[in-house]
């Protein structure tokens, strides 16, 4: 999948953005502050229907704007087009997929794969087990049909034996039919997310290995309870204490992949660069992963690229997006940190993000290279 036009209106600092991407390696050069982070989040908005700078998607509006609009025309015979449109005051974000409207952001993530590698992504090692279940679920909803209805069948459950918890008067009836309908979808939410790991870690490990030599680091799933009991006993014994807590302590909301290096958590031994290249290994697994699966590649967002990496992991690091024949844009303040990194047959735009007279972001295109 790759884009090949990007139109924005009413995002951030730019007036109005109109861009025709390579298809393969794009670079956004710029000072601190000139727009290029904005330029990533408006393609990542379009793919995912949020935004990765702030929780309310009307803050990434421009001051003086009342309607921010997003479109994108995507590679294919015919093309297909993917819009977004947020107003400052409404609280509805407008989706359209090839003139249609949507109703379900899933549509736009199941269109557009991105993955993002930006100073967020290390939260993969050092941030709470949410983050890590979200990227496990991303890849699994992307390889595993009928995950999305599997796993809304399982919240929904949750939800509702949840609420008889809280209840001030249990109803047991109630309680064991729907813990027995969040068994079932708890065990299969599992076995599709168990299944994609163990496809997914053999992957992950041959891009660690080129990337960087980190022997006795390991990927872990953990289901979220007790390996060596049945979760429909976990959730009879557990009733009590659970209405004491208010929710489900155990079950699949509470899964886990960790990483960990020898019998300790990665972050808390490697280095900031070293954790860079993990979540950037674990990143283009996902890439890679997909397109064995699906036969279709991801969009990667990359934000200062040359950021803690030493000249020859950026070479590295540069040679896998070559060869896996992906659409990137990456930003950088140094255009000469990425130059002499590609292959002569590699086609690379360049676009130089800079601050107008008026204090509005600009995109000019630079010069094409092949090298």
């Amino acid at each position: 999948m790759s884009v090949e036009r990007l139109s924005f209106h009413g995002l951030r600092n730019f007036e109005a953005v109109d861009l025709s991407p390579g298809p393969r390696i794009n670079l956004l050069i710029g000072a601190n502050g000139s727009g290029k982070t904005s330029l990533l989040e408006g393609i990542y908005v379009l793919g995912m229907g949020r935004s990765f700078r702030v929780r309310q998607l009307r803050h990434a509006i421009a001051h003086d704007a009342e309607v921010m609009t997003l479109h994108g025309r995507l590679v294919g015979d015919p093309p297909t087009t993917i819009g977004i449109r947020r107003s400052r005051e409404g609280s509805d974000l407008e989706m359209r997929l090839g003139g249609e409207r949507l109703e379900r952001v899933s549509r736009l993530v199941e269109t557009l794969p991105l993955q993002l590698i930006n100073p967020d992504a290390f939260r993969l090692l050092e941030g709470p087990p949410s983050g890590r279940r979200e990227f496990l679920d991303w890849g699994v909803f992307h390889v595993k049909h009928g995950f999305l209805d599997v796993w809304r069948r399982f919240r929904r459950a949750l939800k509702h034996r949840n609420a008889l918890l809280r209840h001030g008067r249990m109803d047991v009836v109630s309680l064991d039919a729907w813990e027995k309908e969040l068994v079932l979808w708890s065990t299969r939410l599992d076995s599709m997310r168990r299944e994609w790991v163990e496809a997914f870690i053999p992957v992950f490990e041959d891009t660690l290995a080129e990337l960087i030599r980190l022997p006795g680091l390991k990927l872990r799933y953990a289901r979220g309870w007790d390996r060596k009991r049945e979760l429909v006993h976990i959730l009879r014994d557990a009733r009590d204490t659970d209405r004491q807590m208010g929710f489900t302590q155990q079950g699949p909301q509470r899964a886990e992949l960790g990483i960990r290096l020898g019998k300790r958590p990665a972050v808390e031994v490697l280095s900031r660069g070293q954790q860079k290249l993990v979540v950037s290994a674990l990143k283009l697994a996902q890439g890679r992963l997909l397109e064995q699966a699906t036969r279709r590649t991801c969009i990667y967002l990359i934000d200062d690229l040359p950021a803690e990496l030493d000249l020859e992991h950026r070479r590295v690091f540069c040679d896998w997006l070559e060869r896996m024949r992906c659409q990137v844009f990456i930003t950088s303040v140094d255009p000469d940190a990425l130059t002499g990194l590609w292959q002569t047959d590699t086609q690379v735009a360049m676009f130089h993000v800079k601050h107008s007279e008026s204090g509005q972001g600009q995109l000019l295109p630079m010069d094409r290279k092949t090298s």
